[in-house]
């Protein structure tokens, strides 16, 4: 059983089937994910398209769904559970999910761990209760479960061997239907629903700054696989600027791209391995921002940033995400050639920190060691 709920986590829960696969070609999955993992043959008894909020407010409204979902889990791990409870990221769903798994005797496999170096630290003993292997991306990480004595194991971050474009920048905007003589600004607005109300509009409008002080620029925008077209449609059709959206192809548009803006996730990881100077956005209701700012210990909300360290990419966040701000740093990423190649070194320096490739396939060996 494979639960991930958003659009990041169910593309590396689509891989592992796929690699667990070709070490086990009779195994059966099933569990919750989207597309990607219907595409890996796993049986999607609940659709991660319509679980993937974030923040407080935000997640009570959704409250209904996420229970739905949540009970329909519950009740295959108890009437049919499976060999193996393989749990991507989600935490709070997840790690309920792992306890009741542990109540039927299932054995818990966690990818992608709870940030608890960033805030809640003290849950790393209750993880320990519930979860019989913690697989993690960094190696800072593993300190943090070895002193409150939880099975950890430092598998490496996926991304390595997912972002692989297929092609370099001028195939990439040729193939893409982009003009080669203009300079290409990606938009990365999120892969939520909810990201996207808040977000697509402020993007948008700097897109449209940026286009008065810049005619030559063209702007391109990947469809997140949790999202459909009729998602954006309303926000495009009353944009004041041309956006090309494509679906399915997102390391190619990035590789064509000469900067972005970004919505802070897993993408901005993507965009650093690609190589592609960008600027970080996200905005929440205040109340969770409030919260948030009261527990998170962590210098930056980027994720690229936390592994390198220091803030490589600028980070706009609540209030300081409006337009003419965002407009104003992409402005600097495209005309400071210092400013950029900088970043861009910073990008290749990060990427060592992670480590080698195969983080997929060590999670599937992990799996299959755990079922024996």
């Amino acid at each position: 059983m494979i639960v991930a709920g958003e659009a990041s986590g169910e593309m590396y829960g689509a891989s592992i089937a796929n690699e667990i696969r070709a070490l086990a070609p009779e195994t059966r999955f099933f569990g919750m994910g989207g597309d990607c993992m219907r595409r890996a043959g796993v049986e999607t008894l609940v659709d991660a398209n319509v679980m993937a909020v974030m923040g407080l407010i935000e997640v009570v409204a959704h409250l209904p769904v996420i229970v739905k979902g949540f009970n329909i889990l519950k009740e295959k791990l108890r009437n049919a559970p499976p060999d193996l409870l393989i749990l991507i990221d989600y935490p709070d769903f997840n790690l309920r999910l792992a306890k009741l798994a542990k109540r039927q005797g299932v054995k818990v496999l966690y990818f992608i761990s709870p940030q608890v170096w960033a805030w809640r630290s003290g849950r790393v003993t209750g993880i320990g209760r519930v979860v019989d292997m913690m697989a993690v991306l960094f190696p800072f990480e593993v300190p943090f479960y070895q002193k409150a004595g939880v099975p950890v194991t430092f598998v490496g971050h996926p991304l390595l061997d997912l972002v692989r474009p297929t092609m370099k920048k001028e195939e990439a905007v040729t193939s893409l239907g982009l003009d080669p003589q203009r300079r290409c600004v990606g938009l990365f607005p999120g892969s939520r629903k909810s990201e996207i109300k808040k977000l697509l509009p402020v993007v948008l409008e700097s897109a449209r700054l940026l286009k008065e002080r810049m005619p030559d620029l063209q702007f391109v925008l990947p469809l997140a696989s949790s999202l459909r077209q009729a998602d954006l449609d309303p926000y495009l059709a009353g944009a004041r600027v041309p956006v090309a959206v494509v679906s399915g192809r997102n390391h190619d548009v990035m590789s064509a791209c000469d900067a972005a803006i970004s919505a802070s996730g897993t993408v901005v990881m993507e965009l650093a391995l690609v190589g592609v100077p960008n600027v970080i956005i996200y905005k929440m209701s205040t109340f969770t921002y409030q919260v948030g700012k009261r527990v998170i210990n962590v210098p930056h909300i980027g994720i690229c940033n936390i592994v390198a360290e220091k803030r490589m990419v600028k980070e706009l966040i609540q209030h300081e995400a409006e337009p003419l701000p965002i407009a104003n740093e992409v402005d600097a990423l495209l005309n400071d050639t210092k400013y950029a190649a900088q970043m861009k070194e910073d990008f290749a320096a990060m990427r060592v920190k992670l480590g080698n490739g195969g983080a997929l396939r060590r999670v599937a060996r992990l799996a299959m060691e755990m079922i024996g």
